[in-house]
């Protein structure tokens, strides 16, 4: 460990004193300990947006930097509580129940242990059951950022293949076809991105301007079905118009220029929502 950075992120707002506890935790443990933010605004009990938002941060920060991702429905609960270290030596702890998924499907854990609550609690918390983002996983969090305890001191090691995982979606490439899903709104712009993968989608696309079929479908029934071009960059259309084009982690997204997508077509993310883009252009 080599730096004093600590992350948070949860379901809990900042409506009340939850995440103020917990960074006074986090400092009560050391107070030279650097803290930082994602989010305190993922929806509540959405462990799938919780997974995907630490995918996107993650890759961002320092060595060493320990990220508290706290959604957490079934806290109190027989789940487990984890610590996983990354291949590039980042440290996650949270709650297994699916939010380590993006990281997993990525190959992107190299070691997890479970965390021995018999030394890694916040002292005379014991019988309190519903808030471990305070008591559990802030306090060991902070106790790892400030090297009070060592990644071996967390718990017993468990395999990598373990952690529980939600289903993620392949998009897939048949003849002039991709089909995939919807992973997330871009809020809060509310342009969509996909699971598609830039190098995926340019097997299909030459140049900026080609025209594409797009249609987004939940449950088998199509929402959205209309002729969108791919762009450079917003800028490429007329406010109000649509376009496929390449986001920050370099998948595709779909947006309309200085307007939310999400809102004006009333779409939302998570694996059942499907897109088909066809290269209209090649038929």
């Amino acid at each position: 460990m080599t730096n004093n950075l600590l992350v948070f992120q949860s379901d809990f707002g900042n409506f009340d004193g939850a995440v103020s506890a917990m960074h006074g935790v986090a400092k009560s443990v050391e107070l030279a300990i650097s803290i930082y933010e994602i989010t305190h605004q993922i929806p509540q009990y959405n462990i799938w947006e919780a997974s995907y938002r630490l995918f996107q941060a993650i890759q961002y920060w320092p060595a060493n930097t320990v990220f508290v991702s706290i959604v957490d429905p079934g806290v109190g609960s027989n789940r487990r509580a984890v610590v996983a270290k990354t291949i590039n030596n980042h440290y996650i702890v949270t709650p297994d129940n699916g939010t380590l998924t993006h990281l997993h499907h990525s190959h992107q854990l190299s070691e997890i242990r479970i965390i021995d609550e018999s030394k890694n609690r916040l002292p005379q918390s014991g019988e309190s059951h519903t808030f471990h983002g305070r008591d559990i996983f802030a306090f060991t969090g902070a106790r790892l950022c400030a090297r009070k305890i060592s990644f071996e001191d967390i718990g017993p090691i468990i395999d990598t293949s373990s952690p529980v995982a939600l289903p993620v979606k392949e998009s897939i490439l048949i003849g002039n076809t991709l089909e995939g899903s919807i992973d997330i709104i871009d809020l809060p712009f509310g342009n969509l991105w996909t699971n598609i993968s830039r190098v995926q989608f340019q097997q299909l696309a030459n140049e900026y301007g080609q025209s594409f079929q797009l249609t987004i479908s939940a449950n088998d029934q199509t929402i959205y079905e209309k002729k969108v071009a791919y762009g450079r960059s917003f800028a490429d259309m007329e406010i109000g118009e649509p376009l496929l084009y390449v986001n920050s982690l370099d998948m595709i997204g779909i947006a309309l220029n200085q307007n939310s997508f999400a809102e004006v077509n009333g779409i939302d993310s998570a694996t059942k929502w499907d897109i088909t883009i066809v290269n209209v252009s090649n038929l």
